[in-house]
């Protein structure tokens, strides 16, 4: 089992910024990929970014590629997500995800889920 903690959310104008944190603990952080989802209200679940076990790898959607940033820190259990210029279209309940895959963009891929945090843009 892999337990995942988010924080960071918020409420924040259109072009700011948010860092949004995910904390894993049970077992060995460094073996999973990791990615960060979305759900808007109405809307299905959809990737936002995602990240290989190692780093070395990254994925962005669309909508968000050159605002916002997916890190992680081995040593810590954490993987970040820095969000930047942000647009209203981005409000939405933000979920960290972990699986032990080399096809992190696929949302099946994931096992275990946090329970999410709210961010919200205003215009």
């Amino acid at each position: 089992q892999v337990q995942l903690v988010e924080s960071g959310g918020g409420l924040v104008q259109a072009g700011g910024s948010l860092r949004l944190s995910c904390a894993a603990s049970g077992r060995t952080f460094s073996n999973y990929a990791m990615g960060w989802f979305r759900q808007a209200p109405g809307k299905e679940r959809e990737i936002v970014a995602a990240i290989a076990w190692s780093g070395t790898s990254t994925y962005y959607a669309d909508s968000v590629k050159g605002r916002f940033t997916i890190s992680r820190d081995n040593a810590k259990n954490t993987v970040y997500l820095q969000m930047n210029r942000l647009k209203p279209e981005d409000t939405a309940v933000y979920y960290c995800a972990a699986g032990r895959t080399v096809y992190y963009t696929l949302r099946n891929q994931y096992d275990y889920w946090g329970q999410g945090t709210q961010v919200t843009v205003s215009s």
